[in-house]
This record gives structure tokens, C-alpha cells and sequence, in this order.
């Protein structure tokens, strides 16, 4: 074995990008699967990046000053993992032994279960919009001088998300930011769209604002001069690095159909003796930069730097959940310096104005780029910051496949989708979420909220603020009565129960807006001498299960439902499934109201009642299980 120094010609470096070539071919033909054709071609860009460029204590992954580096191009993993090896966060026997087995950290795609990674990647154009939320979080939050990388394949230079990353970018002025992009020509099934099209690239990165440094991606001086122009840059710069895929064997060099195939071992034998045989270069890498300031304590859950006072209404007095959020988040601003608030130019609507107008150093418009703002605010969430971000519900749907991957990521970042439901009214059916629980619900370790009233959305800010992985609440725009006063505790997983009593016939179960249907329900009934339990389902996941059990026990199993949502994996289905392993419930004593028309311009009370959700609905349901 022998050690590269940082400072060690640029020869060695290129023996170097030989041995990530041969390493990656190793590993995955050991695997039996992965993609070392798209790992041979960004080898050298790698080697250097590694060896020269980024600033990194690989002993100690968390500190603040670290520079950080996504591989946007995860599929590339055998490339990444190639090259952890080489400045020794892992040794040889895993990288061969383990690649992909099961139980393994070395994932097919990487994720952070290994230290070194921040963020899940994959899902094509999701790293760069990610790193632009970090390189965010650097230049505004943290004010540290570590700079911020992002690998990129030149396929994803498709995706719309990444033009989204490159104009935030530009608009922020983020010369910390770094993006490599691997021109290889060829895709999963052929040519790219542009194939090695530079100058059609640049002009594209260049119409957005950011600087580009055209380069040969295998030409090592070349590759440094270039990360070095950037590192210096006061806009964010963007390299395009022409490679071939597959460089280094004939066998695979700029040869269609070898994506996603793994060598055989006799082509990986011939393969490694082109490439000039085994090597164990050990690297050691740059380190970070001081800080002048010193570095910062990566922010801690849960340890406000002033005591949290949200705000109060009075019974009965009406107030929309939205203005309760808007409140709320400017309540918890001030207690808590990790808080970030982020929009989708909607911040009047959802009202994270109030945060913006009391900590504008902490908030940061998206404009109506739903992609990038989930993504800005899953990297600002990596630097140890609580990111809430915000815009309708209904257009988080654009960016879900980041909320997806944040599941794989497990970050831990709060989206509030406002205008949910038929509830808003007039507008019509493209402004309203109806399929945001079930969607939120779909992400692996998402908790998804629901409030009624003011009162409960200023406490579940408050929880959301400490709540592990991905959390969504939804807000309505209408106004409401204050059903719970000032002080009363809502954890999540839990429910309130404002009305009961141990003869009760039957349950009538709400969340968010039909918690009024069913309390108007409740009274109803009351007239007509059928006693009716309500049951406010604010948390849905998770989902109160026990109370759902008891409340079925109580009532012989005579459940409605009412939520303003499709009926497909809503609150319904949550119910159903929590109740499914204890067979209280049977199908004839269920019934599930859920917007099931299409629905167009009208009042909110229209909407309700023409959607089936209304107080009067609900009556008619109870009544009819109660009579069964």
C-alpha cells in the first residue's frame, strides 16, 4: 500500500482514477449486478475531486466545517464506495465481500446509513437540487467556508428538477456550490438527449445564471484547473466534463448495452490487466477550513434558546388552521435559532409571511418550484437544521418523489400543504388536496397530522419541530371554531374524544374540517335520542389505534368515517387498517364518507354537502347504522 498526499502530482492522481476503475469493476462483478460502466467514466473526476479539492475529515464525518459531496448519480455506487476506500473509511474486504449482499451498508444506491452520506440518491436529478439546499444552508445559515459538490449523469440533465436547482442557485448567489456533471454520451438504453453536446449544456447553465467550465473528463490538469476556478467562483459553477463510458476496456468503452451490467470475471480479469493491474493507493485527503468563528454545535432537538410561548384563542371564537400555522411558526422562530422556514410563493395563502417578516434571515422563497423547495429544504434539514416548507397541498404532488426519497433519507423536514379538501370552495378541484394523506401516508416513516382547530395546529407545529423523518400536516383555509382551549396537550399518535359517554350507539370519527360535520352530527342525533361519540382524529399516521378500538367496543362497531379527501388511503383506510386484527368492526356496521365526485366551483358548505361530507350526511349514516 502506498499514501497520496493531497499535494502529490497529478500522474499519481491518474493512477489513482485507474485503481477507482478497477476497484469498481471488482465490486460488482463480485455482486453480480451494479454499474460500473457509469463508475469507469467519472473515475478521474472522482480521483481528483478526492485527492485535491474536497476539504473533508473522513475520521470525523459530522464536523460542521466538512465540505460536502452528493453523488446525484447514484447509481454510481461502486465509484463512491471505490473511492471511500481509497482515503480508508472502509477497507478492501468489505468493498469486494459485501457490495450489495444483504445486511451490507453498501448499497446498491447509497444511503446515510453510511456516514458519509447525506442524503439517499437514485431517483435521477435529485442530488444537485439537494446540494443547492445545502450549499443554502452554508452561505446564509452557517456562514462556514466548506463548498459544496454534487456529481451529476449527464441523463438527468433531463429531468426539469435539475433546471429548478440551477436557477435557485443562481438566484442565491451560491458560488459554494460545485456540480460535476459526467458527459458519458450514453444512457440506461442509448444516446442521451444531447450526447456529448457541450456547448448545448453550457448554454443551458449559463441561461440560468451559473457558471461553466467545459473540460476533457479524463484529462486529470484539466479537471483540476477547473475545481479550482470554481472553488473560487462567486457564482455557482457547473462542470461539464466530457467522458467516455465504460474508459479504460475496450470491452466496455463507449459501448451501448452495458449499462447496469456487471463484468464476468473473465472480462473483469482482462478488463483490470488494460487498466494496468491492482493497486492500493491510500489517499490523504485535504482537510476543512477553519472557520475564523470557530465551528458551530450542530443544532440539538428539542433545546430552544428561549422559551417557546405559542399563541392562544378563546373558545368559540373562529380562526383557520393556516393562520393558527402562520402563528405558530413565528412563535416557535423565535424560541428556537434552528428553525428555516421555506415557500412556494404562496407564503399570504399558507402564511409563513409572519416568519418571514419577524426572521428573514431564516426564510428563503422557492417561488413556485415545488421540487426544489421539498429539495432545499431536505439539504438545509442535513446541516442540523429544522426545515419546515410550505405551499397547497395539492402541489406537493410535484414534488413527491423527494418526499419518497427523503423516506430512504430519513432527514428529518416538516411539510405544511394549506387549501386542503373540497373545503376551499370556489376556486375548483386543481387547488385542492385530495390525495395528500394517502400520498404522505406511503412514505416509509412519514407521520401525517390533521387539525381541527387553532389550538391543535399550534401544538403540532410545535411536535412537528421534534418529530424523527418526514412530517406533513395539512391546513384548510376556512375559518373555525376554537374547540380546545389554551395549554391542552396533543401528542401525535394520539386523538381528543370531545364528545362521549359509555352509552353511546355510535362513533362518528373526523379529522381536519369534518371534525364540525360530526360534532353537528353529534347534536343532531342528540335531538332524535341516539347518543353519539366523536372522535377527532387530528394524528392518522399514526393513528390512535386503542381509542379506535374502544370506541368500536362501546358502539357495537357502528363507525362513520367523514374526511374531505378521495377514499382511497385516506383517514378511512387508516381506520379500517388499525381496527383489521381485532374483527370489531363488521363491513355492514362501516361507513366511509369521502369526497367521491369531481368536484367544481361552489361555497365551502356546497362543497361539503354536495361531496357527502356534511353534518347532514354524517346524521343520515349514524342513523341508518344505528337503526341496522
Amino acid at each position: 500500500m502506498s499514501t497520496v498526499a493531497h499535494d502529490t502530482d497529478l500522474e499519481t492522481v491518474a493512477a489513482l482514477g485507474q485503481q477507482l476503475r478497477v476497484d469498481s469493476i471488482r465490486a460488482s462483478t463480485q455482486a453480480g449486478s451494479g454499474h460500473p460502466t457509469s463508475s469507469m467514466s467519472a473515475a478521474d473526476l472522482t480521483a481528483v475531486l478526492i485527492t485535491r479539492h474536497l476539504r473533508f475529515d473522513w475520521a470525523h464525518p459530522e464536523r460542521p466545517i466538512n465540505d460536502r459531496f452528493v453523488l446525484s448519480k447514484g447509481h454510481a455506487s461502486p465509484l463512491l464506495y471505490a473511492a471511500y476506500k481509497a482515503v480508508g473509511a472502509i477497507d478492501d474486504a468489505e468493498l469486494i465481500s459485501t457490495y450489495r449482499q444483504q445486511g451490507s451498508r453498501l448499497q446498491g444506491h447509497p444511503t446515510p446509513q453510511l456516514p458519509w452520506v447525506d442524503v439517499a440518491t437514485g431517483s435521477l436529478g435529485q442530488g444537485m437540487p439537494i446540494a443547492v439546499g445545502i450549499a443554502l444552508a452554508g452561505a446564509r445559515l452557517d456562514q462556514l467556508p466548506y463548498h459544496v459538490y454534487a456529481l451529476c449523469g449527464d441523463s438527468e440533465m433531463a429531468e426539469g428538477s435539475i433546471y429548478e436547482a440551477l436557477d435557485k442557485a443562481s438566484f442565491y448567489g451560491l458560488g459554494n456550490l460545485t456540480v460535476i456533471v459526467d458527459v458519458n454520451r450514453l444512457g440506461q438504453r442509448g444516446p442521451t438527449e444531447l450526447e456529448w453536446n457541450l456547448h448545448a449544456y453550457r448554454a443551458r447553465v449559463e441561461a440560468f445564471g451559473c457558471s461553466a467550465i467545459e473540460v476533457d473528463g479524463h484529462d486529470v490538469f484539466a479537471i483540476d484547473d477547473a475545481l479550482t476556478v470554481a472553488r473560487t467562483s462567486e457564482r455557482p459553477t457547473v462542470v461539464l466534463a466530457k467522458t467516455v463510458k465504460g474508459q479504460g476496456y475496450s470491452g466496455t468503452a463507449n459501448r451501448e448495452g452495458r449499462h447496469g451490467k456487471p463484468l464476468t470475471p473473465v472480462e473483469a480479469a482482462a478488463a483490470i490487466t488494460e487498466l494496468g493491474g491492482m493497486r492500493d493507493l491510500r489517499v490523504t485527503a485535504p482537510m476543512p477550513i477553519e472557520s475564523a468563528s470557530g465551528e458551530r454545535e450542530q443544532f440539538q432537538l428539542g433545546q430552544p434558546h428561549a422559551a417557546l410561548s405559542l399563541p392562544s384563542w378563546e373558545v368559540g371564537s373562529s380562526v383557520a388552521t393556516r393562520d393558527a400555522f402562520g402563528a405558530a411558526l413565528d412563535a416557535l422562530g423565535s424560541a428556537r435559532p434552528d428553525v428555516v422556514v421555506l415557500d412556494g410563493e404562496v407564503g399570504d395563502s399558507t402564511r409563513t409571511l409572519e416568519f418571514a417578516k419577524a426572521h428573514p434571515e431564516r426564510f428563503f422563497e422557492m417561488f413556485i418550484a415545488e421540487q426544489q423547495l421539498v429539495a432545499s429544504a431536505i439539504g438545509v434539514a442535513t446541516r442540523g437544521y429544522r426545515a419546515f416548507a410550505a405551499t397547497f397541498g395539492a402541489f406537493f404532488s410535484r414534488a413527491y418523489d423527494f418526499a419518497r426519497m427523503d423516506g430512504v433519507s430519513q432527514v428529518n423536514v416538516c411539510l405544511v400543504g394549506s387549501h386542503a379538501g373540497v373545503e376551499i370552495g370556489a376556486d375548483g378541484p386543481s387547488q385542492m388536496a385530495l390525495e395528500d394523506i394517502a400520498s404522505m401516508r406511503a412514505v416509509h416513516g412519514s407521520t401525517v397530522l390533521s387539525p381541527a382547530d387553532a389550538t391543535t395546529t399550534a401544538a403540532l407545529v410545535a411536535e412537528m419541530a421534534d418529530c424523527p423523518g418526514l412530517s406533513y400536516m395539512r391546513t384548510v383555509r376556512g375559518a373555525y371554531p376554537v374547540i380546545y382551549p389554551d395549554g391542552e396537550a396533543f401528542a401525535i399518535g394520539g386523538s381528543k374524544t370531545p364528545r362521549g359517554a359509555a352509552e353511546d350507539q355510535v362513533a362518528l370519527i373526523g379529522t381536519g374540517v369534518t371534525v364540525y360535520s360530526c360534532l353537528e352530527a353529534a347534536d343532531m342525533l342528540a335531538a332524535q335520542g341516539i347518543s353519539a361519540r366523536v372522535i377527532d382524529a387530528y394524528s392518522i399516521k399514526p393513528i390512535d389505534a386503542a381509542t379506535l378500538r374502544e370506541a368500536a367496543r362501546v358502539t357495537d362497531g357502528r363507525l362513520v368515517v367523514a374526511e374531505d379527501h378521495h377514499p382511497e388511503g385516506g383517514l378511512g383506510s387508516a381506520v379500517l387498517e388499525a381496527l383489521a386484527d381485532t374483527g370489531a368492526v363488521p363491513v355492514e356496521h362501516f361507513t366511509h364518507l369521502a369526497v367521491r365526485n369531481l368536484p367544481a366551483s361552489a361555497t365551502s358548505a356546497q362543497q361539503l354537502d354536495e361531496a357527502g361530507i356534511s353534518a347532514q350526511h354524517v346524521t343520515e349514516a349514524a342513523r341508518g347504522l344505528v337503526r341496522q
